[in-house]
C-alpha cells in the first residue's frame, strides 16, 4: 500500500527563502520512496513524501520548524493509495 504524507508551512514575512532551505535540509531516516518539495504564493511550503507502508504505519515525518520561520501552526495530512489507479 502506498502512504503519502503532506507537510505545509506558511513562512514569517520575509522568511519564505529561509523556510524553503529549512524544510529541504531536513533528513528522513529512513528515506521514504520519494520525497517532493513545493512552494507557492503567501510564502507557502509543501512537501509530499511517499512511503510503503499501511495508513497508520509509524514513518518519519518532517519536524515543526523554527517558530521564527513560520506565521501559523503547520498543516500535515495523511493519504492512503487507492488500489487499481
Amino acid at each position: 500500500m502506498t502512504l503519502a504524507l503532506m507537510w505545509e508551512a506558511r513562512a514569517a514575512t520575509g522568511s519564505g527563502p529561509d523556510l524553503l532551505a529549512w524544510a529541504r535540509s531536513q533528513p528522513l531516516t529512513p528515506a521514504p520512496l520519494r520525497r517532493e518539495t513545493f512552494r507557492a504564493p503567501g510564502d507557502r511550503v509543501l512537501v509530499i513524501t511517499w512511503w510503503d507502508a499501511p495508513y497508520e504505519a509509524d514513518v518519519p515525518e518532517l519536524p515543526d520548524p523554527p517558530t521564527e520561520l513560520v506565521s501559523r501552526p503547520v498543516h500535515r495530512w495523511r493519504f492512503e493509495g487507492v488500489e487499481g489507479e
